[in-house]
């Protein structure tokens, strides 16, 4: 029989939230494990919006077991009455004696689980591989902190001198089959994708879900517009019936693209400069944006310190000067003026590499 430290089984619960992954949102991720005397007796994750949560859903596959048994959780129990019932109150009715939970919740809706808990004489324990939890759930954390705007995530699938597209802008494809499969599974994730002007008209691209994740709610579709008005052709507009597709532009632009493109579905917002045009997606309760690029768009988001996360996947093959480059419009003046970004992981998605990086001075960080 395999006996569990503390730290495996959280581990091991960080691994079960996972798979709530575009089926929770707008409710964060959440795994959790029993464990009496070293071993599993029970274990699950919140796997959609308004089901059970990660402990009712251990408990009840625990049974009597769980009776002075210790839970493990990736975030500290809800104390509020919502779709579910409290799983402070559920953990202490069924004679759970030890809770350890990585993350507190920062929200006043249903914080203070851990100190409910301490009230009814549970042993509590608070941040056991926080780091690894708190990046597992940065979009739902981020929120909180930021309210304005959605939690921007920025990913760009670049050669090695870092260019999306070589010199006659054609950049399908720089990423293997297994990079692409993952894009797909992570905009399972985010509320919306956007795009900047240029590269939809460039790439045409259909910007949905297409791997083995199904969103609860599919991502709707944003296109942030320049100067170049979006041609009707495009496969964004044609099908925008289909897939809710929202068209940022600028006030002068306004009534000449809402005239052009609303008779195929698309909604068209008007704002001024970058930091508004995200309010009003605040606004239209879109509150997690994956950008896909293009190289402008990457770059002055940057600029602005607008981005929160940046998902980086490098594919090993050079594109030279003539290519596009991943960013532009984003100059840094100095190494001392530098961001210095904190990397959340690394692995290989077949022949690429992921890189995942946070802002060091992100919103879900502690003290921020």
């Amino acid at each position: 029989m395999v006996l569990l430290s503390e730290t495996e089984a959280m581990q091991r619960a960080l691994a079960l939230a996972s798979a709530g992954w575009g089926r929770v949102h707008p409710n964060p991720l959440v795994g959790a494990v029993i464990l009496s005397k070293g071993r599993i007796v029970g274990e699950g994750f919140h796997a959609e919006f308004g089901g059970p949560h990660a402990e009712s859903v251990a408990l009840q596959a625990a049974g009597i077991a769980a009776r002075g048994a210790t839970v493990v959780v990736t975030l500290e129990p809800c104390s509020h009455h919502g779709k579910q019932p409290p799983c402070a109150d559920a953990l202490i009715q069924a004679g759970i004696t030890r809770v350890v939970a990585a993350v507190a919740d920062p929200t006043s809706l249903a914080g203070g689980g851990m100190e409910l808990l301490r009230q009814a004489g549970v042993e509590t324990s608070l941040g056991l591989l926080e780091p690894e939890a708190r990046s597992l759930n940065v979009i739902w954390l981020g929120k909180q902190r930021v309210r304005e705007r959605p939690f921007v995530a920025l990913k760009l699938a670049t050669s090695l001198d870092h260019r999306i597209a070589d010199a006659s802008g054609s950049s399908q494809w720089i990423s293997g089959p297994a990079a692409r499969e993952y894009v797909h599974s992570l905009r399972a994730g985010f509320a919306a994708i956007a795009v900047g002007g240029r590269t939809a008209v460039r790439d045409d691209p259909r910007l949905t879900v297409r791997g083995p994740i199904v969103p609860r709610v599919p991502p709707r579709r944003v296109v942030f517009q320049g100067h170049e008005p979006l041609p009707e052709t495009l496969h964004l507009v044609r099908t925008a019936r289909e897939w809710p597709t929202l068209v940022v532009t600028a006030p002068e632009a306004e009534a000449s693209t809402r005239a052009r493109l609303t008779p195929y579905g698309v909604e068209v917002a008007a704002a001024a400069g970058l930091t508004r045009a995200l309010r009003e997606l605040r606004r239209l309760e879109i509150d997690s944006l994956l950008v896909e690029g293009g190289g402008r768009l990457a770059g002055a988001l940057l600029r602005e310190g607008l981005v929160d996360r940046f998902y980086w996947i490098q594919s090993p093959l050079w594109l030279g000067d003539t290519g596009v480059p991943g960013m532009a419009g984003w100059n840094p003046a100095n190494l001392a003026q530098a961001e210095r970004w904190r990397v959340a992981e690394r692995r290989g998605l077949g022949e690429d590499t992921l890189l995942v990086l946070d802002r060091r001075e992100d919103p879900c960080s502690p003290g921020s």
